[in-house]
């Protein structure tokens, strides 16, 4: 009986072993304070990987709360310069990834910094695509950048997910007739889009014409009318998330998708659900989930307001 018992809990540590979450987690001594989130830049730049936003929360955070735990908090975002185009032009939706986001934090007092990103599967479930292939190759590229530049750098996963049954990407569409002028049509939706945030106190702090990635400038034919993505920031749910799960950085700024297929009759807007930051990166606390659950009510009235 004792040799079962001994059997059955190495078989259950082996699995435990193998078991991770939807997070890449990599920390890294920082004691003498000598890595900065610019050289995060620097490196996925030189490796392919265009970083869009290098946004240091430390700034906000000190001016609308007055105070932080933290002496480095940064949301960076990145697009794949040799994977994207093939991604968003056979998967539609993946542009809720494009830019992807990293977290970048260090406590006070702390001697590690440390960097959080998804992995290809939390990418792929949220997505709801089935073939890893090229969100596998694009995770390979951001590893191998840490790794290869932070060869010190310790590699772990987040503990398992917690389980939803919600929408991981919330849409909205909306039809459009062939006599349309498109240009008017992205016109409206974009002035309204922005003009929604502000009372929500929603941020743009990066913006970014997807379509020129996919028609390559336009020298090649893409297959949307227009692919806008938005980088969209609410402080209060960056800041109060951060307080417990900081990894959950690695969804902030959530990232906003507008497109038209040029195929299809009608505009497509979502974005990736907080739903995700409470699943993924377990987000528990009482006055986080609020905030969430908050900011996921009031972005969808914005989105149901303007496809109505």
């Amino acid at each position: 009986m004792k040799k079962t018992i001994l059997l059955i809990a190495a078989l259950l540590f082996a699995v435990s072993l193998q078991a991770k979450g939807d997070l890449h987690l990599f920390s890294i001594d920082n004691k003498a304070d000598k890595i900065t989130p610019y050289m995060m830049e620097k490196a996925l730049n030189k490796n392919g990987l265009h970083v869009e936003l290098n946004s240091n929360m430390i700034g906000p955070f000190k001016k609308q709360f007055k105070k932080t735990k933290y002496k480095i908090f940064t949301l960076m975002t990145f697009w794949s310069e040799k994977y994207t185009k093939e991604l968003v032009d056979k998967y539609p939706k993946a542009g809720a990834f494009t830019p992807m986001g990293m977290g970048i934090y260090q406590k006070k007092g702390e001697n590690s910094l440390h960097f959080s990103v998804l992995t290809a599967e939390a990418q792929a479930k949220i997505l709801g695509i089935k073939d890893l292939t090229l969100l596998k190759k694009i995770e390979a590229e951001v590893v191998n950048t840490i790794t290869k530049n932070f060869p010190n750098a310790k590699h772990t996963f987040s503990i398992d997910s917690l389980k939803t049954s919600h929408n991981l990407v919330t849409t909205y569409e909306m039809e459009v007739d062939k006599d349309d002028d498109l240009d008017d049509v992205l016109d409206e939706l974009t002035m309204n889009l922005e003009s929604g945030f502000k009372p929500f106190g929603f941020v743009v702090p990066e913006f970014m014409e997807l379509n020129e990635v996919l028609s390559k400038h336009d020298t090649v034919n893409s297959l949307y009318d227009f692919y806008l993505t938005y980088s969209i920031c609410k402080l209060p749910v960056i800041y109060t998330v951060s307080k417990s799960r900081p990894e959950a950085a690695a969804f902030a700024p959530c990232t906003t998708m507008i497109y038209k297929k040029k195929s299809e009759n009608k505009v497509v807007i979502g974005f990736p659900g907080v739903y995700n930051w409470l699943s993924s990166a377990r987000v528990e606390d009482k006055a986080a989930k609020m905030e969430l659950l908050k900011a996921q009510k009031d972005f969808e009235s914005i989105l149901k307001d303007i496809t109505e």
